[in-house]
């Protein structure tokens, strides 16, 4: 009984750990969505919010409408280059800590809109979190996205202190700098055959 106790109060990670526990058990609980819907996935959001299958569960019954009050950017829908500042702008408003869902083919990858007037994927202007696929994605798919951020909320620390960086656009208004969009991307476009950083 004694080494048991001892074992116990030894640990000098046991304070820290609880608290990681309780503060993103509390984040994860209280998401406050800010629903950026362009298309036809923001009916689909619209639904998940409905009664039939109620984001109030998970406590994201409070839809903000307002950057500042909110910590989750939902991302329905296309993304055309001149809404891309916009977004940008309302998640640079947010205050920390902020997550991002993109939701839908076209904010995840421009989907079927592989033209001059779409962004290709909307984590090259914000940082996505989570990734919920589909054309739109069913009501089904965007709740278990949310599920899938609980759990990345939850494996989070406070002891991580570049976890909460902002990350600023270059130049050319990229998150990410263009070499390295055109990496991952290329080839891009069927049509088109240009660079998705161009």
């Amino acid at each position: 009984m004694k080494h048991v106790s001892k074992e116990i109060s030894g640990s000098p990670n046991w304070l820290v750990t609880r608290f990681d526990h309780l503060i993103n058990w509390a984040r994860a609980n209280s998401l406050w969505p800010m629903p950026f819907g362009t298309a036809c996935c923001a009916i689909e959001f619209m639904a998940t919010a409905a009664s039939r299958y109620d984001f109030a569960r998970f406590g994201m019954e409070r839809q903000a409408f307002s950057p500042r009050q909110a910590d989750v950017l939902i991302c329905a829908g296309r993304l055309p280059f001149k809404l891309a500042p916009v977004i940008r702008r309302v998640y640079d408003q947010m205050p920390q800590p902020k997550w991002v869902i993109s939701m839908g083919a076209c904010a995840s990858t421009g989907g079927i809109f592989d033209n001059y007037a779409m962004v290709q994927g909307i984590d090259t202007v914000v940082p996505v979190d989570v990734y919920v696929p589909g054309c739109p994605p069913r009501p089904e798919g965007l709740l278990y996205g949310v599920l899938m951020l609980h759990k990345k909320i939850k494996g989070e620390s406070l002891a991580l202190p570049a976890l909460r960086d902002e990350q600023p656009l270059d130049a050319k208004g990229l998150r990410m700098p263009p070499d390295e969009i055109d990496e991952i991307s290329e080839p891009f476009g069927n049509s088109v055959h240009q660079f998705r950083s161009s």
